[in-house]
């Protein structure tokens, strides 16, 4: 199996998605209890612009479970294709659903600050962004702010006379 699994991210890798779900498909008919298998089938679903194609198997993948890193990739990648396609309080859900399992993944951060901006929650997603800017940046130009960063990120309404 692990060449058959090989092949088919090498064929989505190489933009071959339709061959990559095929190949997926075959997979999870072998195994429909592996959360791998499906999560990578959402993706090339994903990669390929099917989103709507993707969201039962990104569903499946975490209701099977998967490895750490798979799980946190699939919170995202399924509350991306939510947003793509306008469902903005399933998408709101799911990426809270994977900061509460994983609380320090920027990543899933910064894709819910996009949330809150679609749900026209601009304050606190700005904040959540700022920090997560002053959390993480390494930029020269940033790192010499990022007090003053973090600071005003839950601030950014108040004026001082």
């Amino acid at each position: 199996m692990k060449t058959q699994i090989e092949e088919a991210i090498h064929l989505r890798e190489n933009g071959k998605y339709e061959a990559s779900i095929d190949k997926w498909k075959v997979l999870i008919n072998k195994e429909p209890g592996n959360g791998f298998l499906h999560y990578q089938c959402a993706w090339s679903h994903d990669a390929m612009g099917s989103e709507r194609e993707a969201v039962p198997y990104y569903e499946e993948a975490l209701r099977l479970g998967l490895d750490i890193k798979d799980m946190q990739g699939a919170y995202l990648g399924l509350g991306s294709t939510y947003r793509t396609l306008g469902n903005y309080e399933e998408r709101k859900r799911i990426l809270e659903a994977g900061i509460d399992r994983f609380p320090d993944n920027q990543a899933l951060k910064v894709f819910y600050s996009m949330v809150l901006y679609n749900l026209n929650e601009h304050s606190r997603a700005m904040e959540l962004l700022l920090t997560c800017i002053g959390e993480t940046s390494e930029d020269s130009c940033i790192a010499p702010y990022k007090k003053a960063i973090l600071f005003y990120s839950e601030r950014l309404d108040e004026v001082w006379k």
